[in-house]
């Protein structure tokens, strides 16, 4: 079965306490659902249309533990944070094969 990854890029963060507050509840949240952080606010290079901001790429077995991930109730909880902190371009992809 292909891996899933969650896919986050930040184009703006208005209060960096609030991004504080959502990695505090959601990093245990995505570990229990079983995934791998493998990049969170390293450096970016951006081409094209791209920026510069924070980039988080998280690792799953596979792509449907990737999608159950986000649904359950403690990562909900950590959205809970999202709407007033920070803005988030959020992605979940399959790998190839």
């Amino acid at each position: 079965m292909p891996k899933g990854y969650w896919v986050s890029v930040y184009p703006a963060i208005s209060d960096p306490e609030a991004l504080t507050a959502y990695v505090d509840l959601a990093g245990p949240a995505v570990r229990a659902a079983g995934g791998r952080t493998l990049s969170r606010g390293a450096r970016v290079v951006a081409h094209e249309s791209g920026i510069t901001e924070r980039v988080v790429l998280v690792e799953f077995d596979t792509f449907e533990q990737a999608v159950a991930a986000y649904e359950t109730e403690a990562y909900q909880k950590a959205l809970l944070t999202l709407p007033t902190a920070f803005q988030r371009d959020f992605r979940i992809i399959e790998a190839i094969t």
